[in-house]
């Protein structure tokens, strides 16, 4: 049974006629084109396209703005596409980057009241009250995760809980103490919660409910067996990116057929990434997001480089606003993790810092039997090198690469010359995730 609420019950979830969303979006896009003219990387980007403000007469002229991508956010750095003077930016947060530096986005007051509105609606489409209690098991500091969860959750009128990631002990006795009714985690960190409160004989004495899983995607297998491990109502997953504020763009709702995206806050294209034309609704293709409330650092049709497609038709839950599919892949070379960005070109920098090794390398991506997901990297010995000392060599290798990219995985050493090599571009990422429909 739907636990969403209906329009009657909504406090945060605007109830929006097709009509009455296509003039949100309209104005949006004009106020977002004239405020993105305030960067002089933006304006010479609009002005290369000939676009002024004015020019925005329907939502069709969106495929007049130029597209962006994270090399307009690298040529920024420290604070790219800035829009607003630096003494309006009241927070910045970061993730990852191609290279040693992060990408790093700036937001204004009204920026940081916004990420918290998304939020608050994502708790509220999880059908979630004041009354419940937020435990926050996602990443604090740089990272958005933590702050766009707890700020929402305090929006929405939760008692909020702000543990962060990691140890599994202190979270279990605070749900028990606490009364947490909702736990929001990656999907990994929700399942091995849900496999030790089970060991510990806790499950039927903890008050938990509901669980939000972000920043890496989960099988239905995985969704059904933290629900039952945990003894949940429901389970869901939510969206989010740095660039487009941080978690909290889009969720899961009872129907579990796609994310609710906040069409008022964002437009979403799909386009083919080869040709960057539009694919037809329903085909799987790159997301491209356009901001309609971003001060500091609006997004103009900007490339995610995730793969996936819009959902036609109306969700059963009754929710009128549109859905994307979860996230299928990508389009470039990046590594989604365990909620960690990886660039191949960090792994590469790694390896150069060890002369044992040679310069292949090979990154294995699999799902377990749990829904897991594990990372095996394989690096080539340097052809004079011997093979004493390669588990200590392994070790080191995965030590530095936890620092530096702050991802944990298995790292093996094998002899020099024992990786395919081509002609073209070598596959040095074997993602076999995604097969996993079940």
């Amino acid at each position: 049974m739907s636990s969403s609420p209906t329009s009657a019950q909504r406090r945060f979830i605007p109830d929006l006629s097709p009509e009455r969303l296509r003039e949100i979006q309209l104005d949006g896009l004009r106020r977002t084109v004239a405020q993105a003219r305030n960067s002089p990387q933006y304006r010479a980007l609009l002005d290369a396209c000939g676009v002024e403000p004015g020019d925005i007469r329907s939502l069709d002229d969106l495929r007049r703005l130029p597209l962006t991508d994270v090399e307009d956010l690298r040529r920024g750095y420290p604070l790219p596409l800035l829009c607003v003077p630096e003494e309006e930016v009241t927070r910045i947060h970061a993730s990852s980057g191609t290279t040693g530096k992060r990408k790093i986005l700036a937001y204004t007051r009204r920026d940081i009241e916004t990420f918290c509105l998304q939020m608050a609606r994502c708790y509220e489409l999880a059908g979630l009250t004041p009354h419940d209690r937020m435990q926050v098991a996602v990443g604090y500091g740089l990272w958005t995760a933590g702050a766009g969860f707890q700020l929402g959750s305090e929006l929405f009128g939760m008692l909020t809980i702000p543990v962060g990631p990691g140890n599994l002990e202190m979270h279990l006795q605070l749900l028990a103490d606490m009364g947490a009714t909702c736990f929001g985690a990656t999907a990994s960190m929700a399942l091995l919660l849900a496999e030790e409160a089970e060991r510990a004989g806790l499950t039927g004495k903890l008050r938990l409910r509901k669980v939000i899983c972000g920043a890496e995607t989960r099988s239905e297998k995985m969704r059904l067996a933290i629900e039952s491990k945990l003894g949940l109502e429901g389970s869901y997953d939510i969206a989010g990116m740095t660039e487009m504020y941080g978690p909290g763009t889009a969720m899961d709702c009872d129907a579990h057929n796609g994310l609710h995206y906040w069409a008022d806050l964002f437009i979403i294209e799909v386009l083919d990434p080869e040709t960057l034309e539009a694919v037809p609704e329903g085909e799987v293709g790159e997301m491209v997001v356009t901001s309609l409330r971003k001060e500091a650092v609006p997004l103009l049709r900007y490339r995610t480089h995730d793969l996936t497609r819009l959902i036609p038709g109306v969700c059963p839950c009754g929710l009128a606003m549109p859905r994307h599919d979860r996230i299928l892949g990508r389009s470039d070379d990046m590594i989604i993790y365990r909620g960690v960005n990886i660039y191949p070109g960090q792994i590469m920098d790694v390896i150069g810092e060890f002369p044992e090794l040679g310069g292949e390398y090979q990154a294995e991506l699999t799902r377990d039997a749990r829904g897991l997901d594990h990372l095996t990297l394989t690096v080539e010995r340097a052809g004079e090198t011997t093979a004493g000392g390669d588990a200590a060599l392994a070790e080191a290798v995965a030590a530095r690469l936890r620092s530096r990219i702050l991802a944990r995985m298995e790292v093996k050493v094998a002899h020099y010359g024992s990786l395919p090599r081509t002609f073209s571009k070598s596959k040095r990422v074997l993602d076999k995730r995604y097969g996993d429909t079940a």
